[in-house]
């Protein structure tokens, strides 16, 4: 499992590859997203599925 530092290190590396760009970034930020989510140890309510409950 990954450690936390491993997690976050991860997402200061995709904030740091937005463009500013909306469909260039949609893909970058749906990964910050999950990785954030896993730092956090959160799911969407009422899912087992990783993420497909708050529509990223």
């Amino acid at each position: 499992m990954e450690n936390q530092q491993s997690i976050q290190a991860q997402i200061d590396q995709l904030k740091s590859e937005l463009t500013g760009e909306m469909f260039h970034d949609m893909e970058i930020k749906d990964q910050i997203h999950n990785l954030d989510m896993k730092l956090k140890g959160v799911k969407p309510m009422d899912t087992h599925i990783d993420c497909i409950g708050c529509g990223s």
